[in-house]
């Protein structure tokens, strides 16, 4: 349903904003010569790049599938910019030039040629920074008698978001940093792919950096709601929940990759010292349903005298889980907004967006993830690999 909505606003947006382009173009001092005679070529061009985000998420799977894909993606985070610059430029614009009584709209020309380099600068800074992760580091006290002066470092990685526009040096230094953090345990709270597992090239090579994590009880995982295979346009999925399904070559995946992955499950680690808990995750559960166990049901039995920490990936259902008597939990998903004022927005959806925040008495944190969701860029926002020092009172 929202699929069919964005293809619909997508289409619309698209015609208004080449509308808003040829009209300034026209006005432009710079393109007054050329303008005229390449207004074709410019519509064939443009028409293109406005389809292929829509070819990438409607064709059958291929290798242009799968270059539209990713192309697309950065389009999108091109016009993404591109538009809201032009969108608030040109009414603005036009005002003046009404109340002022000018003839002169080469103004309006000068404005698209700012949106257009401001977009396009805006775009490669996103596309380098985004590849930068940064290690980001929170101190934590838990009250817990039974572990009492004891120590845990906890990595928490989320959103890798494998899939067309990965790159092998990004996964390599994510695995970098957090080896060099000396960790007891990572973890990975979900969404290790982005909704297919054939756009991912030469998907041995990852599994391969992957593996090469190492901690002193091992590297647990957990399932996101785009760890299914699915299509996708402007990140809205077009197949429904009875379509979502996790493939074999995904779990081959996590094995090789040395993954534990947790499907509703709790394991007891650091010779009894505290108990993992790992969440199905609740939109899509990767079996064509979104099924899982509730927080009672799948806390019930854990001995409540141990530490329990829960790893999921959305930051959900957190009064749920303290009343269950989880102690800390772990998520992902919100990427911080990923692209600003993205981070400014998620906040009002979520109980706990970013960061670390005490709620009904249990301890939460997400992470702002170390990948990135349809533009594969970050704005405003970092790419994170992220520290969790537990100190048990």
């Amino acid at each position: 349903m929202f699929g069919k909505i964005f293809l619909v606003l997508y289409v619309l947006v698209q015609i208004l904003i080449s509308v808003i382009t040829e009209y300034s173009i026209k006005n432009s001092k710079t393109f007054e010569k050329i303008g005229q005679k390449t207004k074709i070529v410019r519509i064939l061009i443009y028409a293109f790049l406005a389809a292929v985000p829509v070819l990438g998420a409607y064709l059958p799977k291929s290798q242009f599938k799968f270059f539209c894909m990713g192309f697309g993606n950065i389009w999108l985070g091109f016009f993404m910019f591109y538009s809201v610059f032009v969108l608030v430029l040109f009414p603005v614009l036009q005002i003046i030039i009404k109340k002022e009584k000018k003839e002169d709209k080469s103004l309006i020309g000068r404005a698209f040629q700012f949106a257009f380099l401001a977009a396009f600068i805006i775009l490669v800074y996103g596309l380098f920074h985004a590849q930068q992760p940064k290690l980001v580091n929170y101190d934590i006290d838990l009250a817990n008698e039974s572990a009492k002066g004891e120590n845990l470092r906890i990595v928490l990685l989320a959103d890798l978001h494998l899939s067309v526009n990965s790159d092998i040096k990004a996964t390599e230094k994510m695995v970098e940093l957090a080896n060099g953090c000396d960790p007891d345990l990572i973890v990975i709270a979900g969404d290790i792919f982005t909704s297919n597992f054939d756009g991912l090239k030469d998907p041995d090579k990852y599994s391969d950096a992957l593996s090469r994590m190492h901690a002193k009880y091992g590297v647990y995982a957990v399932c996101g709601n785009h760890d299914v295979d699915e299509n996708l346009i402007g990140g809205f999925s077009i197949s429904p929940v009875s379509q979502a399904f996790r493939t074999a070559e995904m779990e081959k995946f996590f094995a090789d990759a040395g993954f534990n992955v947790l499907y509703d499950e709790n394991v007891e680690l650091g010779d009894g010292l505290f108990i993992l808990s790992g969440r199905v995750d609740g939109e899509k559960a990767g079996d064509g349903t979104a099924d899982r166990l509730s927080p009672d049901q799948l806390l019930k039995d854990t001995d409540k005298s141990k530490p329990v920490i829960v790893l999921q990936h959305e930051p959900i259902e957190f009064r749920s889980l303290a009343d269950s008597g989880a102690d800390l939990v772990l998520c992902g998903h919100t990427h911080n907004g990923q692209i600003f004022p993205g981070n400014l927005v998620v906040p009002f959806f979520n109980e706990n967006a970013y960061g670390v925040k005490e709620l009904y008495g249990t301890t939460t944190v997400v992470t702002a993830g170390v990948g990135y969701y349809g533009p594969p860029i970050r704005f405003g926002t970092d790419s994170e690999v992220t520290v969790v020092n537990i100190r048990f009172k």
